[in-house]
């Protein structure tokens, strides 16, 4: 018989930030099982539920009872498990033994290489009644769970404290027992809304009754789309500030979803809105209402005194549930509002001493240290690229001041964006103080860039610095660990040189960026790592790498991808214009032959262990078609040299489709490696002058399939 499952767990409060994940692990280690054990169809994903007291799912077509399976059981190689009389060995009796076979019910099977035993018994279904609660409780098992606890007197450990425990197959209760807690047919709701105790009679009821009776939302997608839409009608006209995350939190903290509108003293707008925000925010889970569209920060975009706050009560009269809301939160708006004050009344620039008292790594000094070298490393970008030195000095040495803040100290979240607030009430100009601010910038995948020549030459030092800094003392992400957050860096470098974009040569800005550390600092060479090749270094590997998964993620071909990227470009502003000249290039009729014969070229190049003349002597070259070649070469390159000159890298690469007859005739009718030393010194010279002329913008032998 095929019927629905239902599996309920009731517990105490479970961790908000981590219901979703939990939940969604549940059903699926549940579904691997009862689909390992034939109960349900592979494809069946069921439903899954989770509120704060419950995590839950239905599956539907699930069996009462496995179908009748044949168990398959790998013995010992057949080369193993028979001895030379042909009697089994003791391996192979132990196999036996274990499967509960006879020698003459065993089949040899190969996989190819090796001939090995098998065992095959049948085996008759069972009863969904005897595994499912030994199944459930497995699943708990691997759930996601950073720390355990245990309750009662009892040995069992979850992530909280289970109370009940529901296993009803269509309408029958499967009696079993989960973590100490035997099954049964009823659960709870609300803890203030509901009925009382809630019976389940079928397991496709729970959904309905659980709302109807028990007040609860059980499926956590459908309380979080109520959520956005009772903050959408709430706000109205104005924006509510979306959070996905704590949208998520929130949802895993209601079960019978409200949203109210309560507001504050609009005296305390006067402390800087990212401070109001993220204390409503981190600390009274609330949405705050903005009176224009956009993120904070963007013109348009302004906090007003009132917030929604997402209620676990739906009241007639919801007074007391506002007002006690407004209560709550004035303290910690006053809160942000004496650090704000306090801080103020101290200059960023008297901080600086406290910075060399704050440890930013035991092998790479303190933040005062830190901020030395920010200053030195930050003028000699602003310099090169045409920006004010001395205010990017400026901005750099009061870039880390204000981590020395009660507000910062209070909300981390905050730096750079109380830095910005600080030195515009002390009079810095605009440019130091949005460079204070935007110099962590891009903190994630998507973020803005900082803006102006002061601001990403901050910007460009923090990270560089960072970079060397960690990779001169071993510490090279590995895997998923980065605890230093290097590869956010690289991309953040990657990203300001390509996408503002800035003429800077990368290694020119590494070589820059080490020489403001301590030379004992780099104990032999730092720069090399066994995991690269030789030649390479950790550091500029590391960048190649970001580089090329950064740019396929942006959809480019990872053929012109690594064209472009095998001859190591310096200047990262140029990568762009260089994979539209490939990808125009390998649009021409010609592109695949002379993709082609550049791949033959370099082949030949390598194999010829370095007998290439260092020019072409014309009077060397005897066939007809090595002529053409060296004379459609010499026509070619003046104009090329002057199209890279002016960086047109696509009529760079276009010119050289002029070029394809003429290899072509060579490579028929010459032959490279003739017996004569002297000539074949000098074919491989005019075919080594070809590939320096097609292989400048990028090498286009990777585009050759």
């Amino acid at each position: 018989m095929k019927t629905m499952l239902l599996i309920e767990l009731l517990t105490e409060e479970l961790p908000p930030k981590s219901l979703a994940k939990l939940g969604l692990s549940f059903r699926e280690q549940m579904q691997k099982a009862l689909a390992t054990a034939g109960f349900i169809e592979a494809g069946n994903e069921g439903r899954w539920f989770a509120t704060p007291r419950r995590l839950a799912m239905q599956f539907d077509d699930c069996l009462e009872s496995q179908p009748d399976r044949v168990i398959e059981k790998k013995g010992p190689a057949v080369s193993s498990g028979v001895g030379a009389d042909g009697t089994p060995t003791k391996a192979l009796e132990g196999f036996m033994r274990s499967a509960g076979v006879e020698f003459a019910q065993l089949e040899k099977v190969s996989d190819g290489k090796v001939d090995y035993f098998v065992a095959r018994m049948s085996k008759k279904g069972g009863r969904i009644d005897e595994t499912l609660a030994e199944m459930v409780e497995a699943a708990l098992k691997k759930l996601p769970v950073a720390k355990l606890m245990r309750w009662g007197a009892g040995e069992a450990q979850f992530v909280r404290p289970v109370h009940g425990l529901m296993l009803i197959h269509g309408a029958r209760t499967i009696r079993g027992q989960v973590l100490g807690v035997s099954s049964g047919d009823i659960t709870r709701g609300h803890r203030f809304m509901s009925v009382g105790v809630i019976n389940i009679p079928r397991a496709g009821d729970y959904e309905a009754i659980l709302e109807k009776e028990g007040r609860v939302i059980a499926s956590f997608d459908k309380r979080r789309a109520m959520i956005i839409e009772q903050l959408d009608r709430a706000a109205g006209t104005r924006t509510w500030l979306r959070d996905d995350a704590l949208l998520d939190e929130v949802t895993a903290l209601v079960e019978f979803p409200a949203v109210y509108e309560a507001s504050f003293e609009p005296e305390f707008l006067a402390v800087p809105q990212e401070c109001l925000i993220l204390t409503m925010k981190a600390n009274q889970k609330y949405f705050p209402l903005m009176d224009g569209a956009g993120a904070v920060g963007i013109s348009g975009a302004k906090l007003t005194n009132r917030f929604l706050v997402v209620s676990n009560m739906k009241v007639a009269d919801p007074t007391n549930i506002i007002t006690g809301n407004a209560r709550v939160v004035r303290p910690r708006l006053a809160d942000a509002k004496f650090f704000f004050e306090t801080d103020k009344k101290t200059p960023l620039s008297a901080r600086i001493g406290k910075l060399s008292r704050v440890v930013y790594h035991n092998k790479l000094g303190t933040q005062g240290e830190r901020v030395d070298r920010l200053v030195k490393l930050a003028a000699t970008i602003a310099q090169r690229i045409g920006a004010d030195p001395m205010q990017a000095e400026q901005a750099a040495l009061l870039a880390k001041a204000d981590l020395v803040t009660d507000m910062v100290g209070e909300f981390p979240e905050l730096q750079g964006i109380m830095g910005r607030y600080y030195a515009l009430a002390d009079g810095e100009p605009a440019a130091v103080a949005d460079a204070i601010q935007s110099h962590y910038q891009p903190r994630f995948n998507g973020d803005a860039l900082p803006l102006g020549g002061v601001a990403c030459a901050v910007a460009l030092a923090d990270k560089l610095d960072a970079l060397i800094g960690f990779f001169a003392i071993g510490q090279i992400p590995t895997g998923d660990k980065d605890p230093f957050g290097l590869r956010r860096a690289a991309l953040g470098v990657l990203r300001i040189l390509m996408e503002t974009p800035l003429p800077l040569s990368l290694p020119e800005l590494i070589d820059a960026a080490a020489a403001g550390f301590a030379s004992e600092l780099f104990t032999g060479d730092w720069r090399s790592a066994s995991a690269v090749p030789p030649g390479d270094t950790a550091l500029h590997n590391f960048f190649k790498e970001r580089l090329r998964n950064m740019l396929r993620d942006a959809g480019h071909d990872h053929r012109a991808v690594d064209a472009v990227l095998a001859l190591d470009p310096a200047r990262i502003d140029q990568v762009p214009a260089r994979l539209a000249a490939v990808k125009a290039f390998a649009a021409l009729p010609e592109a695949d032959a002379l993709a082609a014969a550049n791949k033959r070229i370099v082949n030949i190049l390598r194999k010829s262990g370095g007998e290439a003349g260092a020019a072409v002597n014309p009077a060397l070259l005897q066939e007809d078609a090595e002529k053409a070649l060296f004379a459609a070469v010499e026509a070619a390159a003046p104009g090329i040299e002057a199209q890279l000159a002016a960086a047109d890298y696509t009529a760079a690469l276009k010119a050289l489709a002029g070029l394809r007859g003429a290899v072509d005739a060579f490579f028929d009718g010459v032959m490279v490696m003739a017996e004569d030393a002297k000539i074949r010194s000098n074919r491989l010279a005019l075919l080594s002058r070809l590939a320096g002329l097609m292989n400048r913008v990028a090498d286009i032998s990777k585009l050759s399939s």
